[in-house]
């Protein structure tokens, strides 16, 4: 929780300081665009305002999408933030839609552009040096605390970087007599931002629908799962991602024969050294299997064997009659390959030959329990 605060706290102060960067820009384009008659620089002005819109919205994301998970929202909230890219790309594709038609108009109307001048040529060099370094901040913060939104953030300030880039082009072609640059310039950055906007509804998208990690990835975690002591085989492992974070489910064959806190110390332990090669898996859901099932149907879909007090009241059956099923002290059962394997604790001391024979005797009267496997008679008390 502490951590999770400070990550939330970092995202904000990011958010901030390119929120307030924003602003200034933004001001400084639309002046110097106004002044000079520029349509490019008007609307790389416009595209910072909307830089400012999204960083509010992007800290309110961040603060209740990075809450801790509760009753209603037992994953998380990581899904406010991949709604908020989403609506994040709808943003930008509008503005960019806005920006190519108005100066298309432009363009074709054959407007005269006069030459900017040096200042406003300066100006968009600021703007530039200074847009790129927030982008460079932002991408850090984002990444050192796997925020998915923060990135695609410090992505729209990229955006308005480059599109300042395209624009001080066309104000240096206009400055030297070709006008008609400035509306091309303007056109190509709004086709630049609907690019922006374009990647980042795709890739919110791809997340809502719960689309796995890429193959490599889910291969390097499938191997750092079977090199756990114990583990035979891990299949069906599943990945999706919530914000910033990743949940995984898979199963985990283990020797069929160990007890059930060993099998499941056995996935607790491929638990920790999935998480330990994943800071950002988030939760993790193992299955233990007995045996590998792969690309069978699953087990619940199948018809059920019978539970311990069927088996006893069946076993009692066809047993009553003989001493050993009396005197048991421990009933073991192991479910493989579709049957019950039994093993049966006596509390006697026979001698060889009388417990197989005994064993023999067993196997006879319960013959007619088609879903019975091996079956195995020991001496003395059971396994607890």
């Amino acid at each position: 929780m502490t951590e999770r605060a400070a990550q939330t706290r970092e995202a904000h102060k990011a958010t901030l300081i390119g929120a307030g960067v924003d602003l200034l820009v933004g001001l400084a384009k639309l002046v110097t665009g106004a002044l000079v008659g520029s349509a490019a620089l008007i609307a790389d002005g416009i595209h910072s305002f909307s830089d400012i819109v999204t960083d509010l919205f992007v800290l309110g994301a961040t603060h209740f999408g990075r809450q801790a998970p509760d009753r209603d929202h037992p994953y998380g909230h990581g899904r406010i933030e991949t709604l908020a890219t989403l609506w994040l790309g709808s943003v930008l594709i509008f503005v960019a839609g806005a920006i190519a038609w108005a100066s298309l108009g432009r363009l074709l109307a054959g407007d005269p552009i006069p030459a900017p001048g040096g200042w406003a040529i300066a100006i968009a060099v600021l703007a530039l040096l200074v847009k790129e370094a927030i982008y460079h901040y932002t991408l850090a913060v984002a990444r050192r605390i796997g925020s998915r939104l923060l990135e695609a953030n410090a992505w729209h300030s990229r955006s308005d970087a480059l599109s300042t880039l395209v624009v001080l082009v066309g104000l240096v072609a206009a400055q030297v007599g070709v006008g008609w640059m400035d509306a091309v310039a303007a056109i190509v950055v709004g086709v630049m931002v609907g690019q922006v906007g374009g990647r980042l509804l795709w890739e919110s998208s791809q997340e809502l629908i719960d689309t796995a990690l890429p193959e490599p990835e889910q291969a390097s975690l499938k191997s750092a799962a079977e090199a756990v002591p114990g583990v035979r085989g891990v299949h069906e492992l599943r990945t999706r991602r919530v914000g910033g974070e990743v949940l995984l489910d898979l199963h985990i064959v283990v020797p069929p024969r160990v007890t059930v806190s060993e099998a499941h110390e056995i996935g607790n332990a491929v638990s920790r050294r999935l998480r330990a090669a994943r800071p950002d898996l988030a939760d993790v859901t193992f299955h233990i299997d007995p045996e590998d099932d792969e690309g069978q149907t699953a087990h619940s879909l199948r018809p059920g064997l019978p539970l311990r007090d069927d088996v006893e009241a069946l076993l009692d059956t066809a047993w009553r009659d003989l001493p050993a099923w009396h005197d048991r002290v421990d009933l073991d059962l192991h479910y493989l390959e579709d049957r019950i394997d039994v093993s049966l604790f006596v509390d006697r001391r026979p001698d060889r030959q009388d417990l197989d024979a005994t064993a023999d005797e067993l196997r006879r009267a319960a013959r007619d329990l088609d879903w019975l496997g091996r079956l195995r008679l020991w001496e003395g008390p059971g396994r607890g």
